[in-house]
């Protein structure tokens, strides 16, 4: 039977206590239902509670907190919100908040703040918003798992949709190379990755219907970006080279741990560090 590669975000799925990264293609068909089973099993509270998933958020934050300030009384949409991670801050730091997430379970955790508005719903129809609705949206999530270009092109212009002019959305991608050094090279998978056709000349990993994760480039996002008429005001990446090295940030004492934070502050715009990092957040304004 054909293997498919499953790159998974900061973890390996765990199947009958064996950590696997080759997967039947008949066990993870990816589909709606199927993602939601994925994180009805995930933690992502876990996940952010990480030295790693620690700071992508502080990242994050900082630019959402610095585009934030340039609105009065901002409308804050976040499509995609997981368990509430960004939406129960923002919401208890005294902001407008809606949040739309897939997954019941995740949204169990989310409703658990009456300060949010929670809805349960995908990135790709949002008719229940009107036009022109909020000043900053934040797509966190969907375009880790939307596969086809048609997909992502819907997620963005419904966003761009109930953004109003001159707002801010935020999208994060999962970088290509990132997983092809990591789980290609690093953990030998990539003979089987291109004797199974996984990978293209160019070894940008070659995305099926059935994959659970999407793996794109800066040349990818910025054909997307083309597609919609959004203007980027920056791109950042949230963690820089923390996937790297995860072993040595857990061992770090917390002085030195908390230098490490300043330093991916001030690298992540940087040009050279973002294509190969594990996650961009793409900055962006409809215009």
């Amino acid at each position: 039977m054909v293997k498919s590669i499953i790159f998974i975000q900061n973890s390996c799925i765990n199947l009958n206590n064996s950590l696997l990264l080759f997967i039947d293609l008949d066990v993870f068909i990816m589909n709606e239902e199927n993602l939601i089973k994925y994180y009805n099993k995930f933690n992502e509270d876990k996940r952010f509670n990480s030295r790693g998933g620690l700071i992508e958020y502080k990242v994050s934050l900082k630019y959402i907190y610095e585009y934030l300030n340039k609105f009065d009384n901002p409308k804050i949409l976040d499509i995609g919100a997981g368990t509430g991670a960004y939406s129960i801050k923002l919401a208890e730091d005294g902001y407008d908040v809606t949040a739309i997430e897939l997954v019941k379970h995740n949204l169990r955790y989310i409703e658990k703040c009456k300060k949010v508005r929670a809805y349960q719903g995908n990135a790709i129809d949002l008719s229940r918003f009107s036009d022109n609705t909020f000043d900053l949206v934040l797509l966190f999530g969907p375009m880790y798992h939307l596969i086809s270009d048609n997909d992502k092109i819907k997620a963005l212009s419904e966003a761009k949709r109930v953004t109003k002019k001159n707002g801010i959305i935020m999208v994060a991608y999962i970088m290509n190379d990132y997983a092809v050094i990591m789980h290609g090279f690093k953990d030998n998978n990539i003979m089987d990755s291109i004797n199974n056709n996984l990978l293209d000349d160019s070894f940008h990993v070659r995305l099926r219907d059935n994959d659970l994760y999407s793996y794109v480039r800066l040349d990818d996002i910025n054909k997307l970006n083309e597609e919609v008429k959004l203007e980027r005001i920056k791109i950042i990446t949230p963690d820089g080279p923390t996937n790297y090295i995860r072993p040595v940030i857990n061992k770090m004492d917390n002085d030195v741990f908390n230098k490490y934070i300043d330093y991916v502050m001030s690298i992540c715009e940087r040009k050279d560090i973002i294509g190969a990092s594990a996650h961009t957040v793409d900055i962006l304004r409809k215009i």
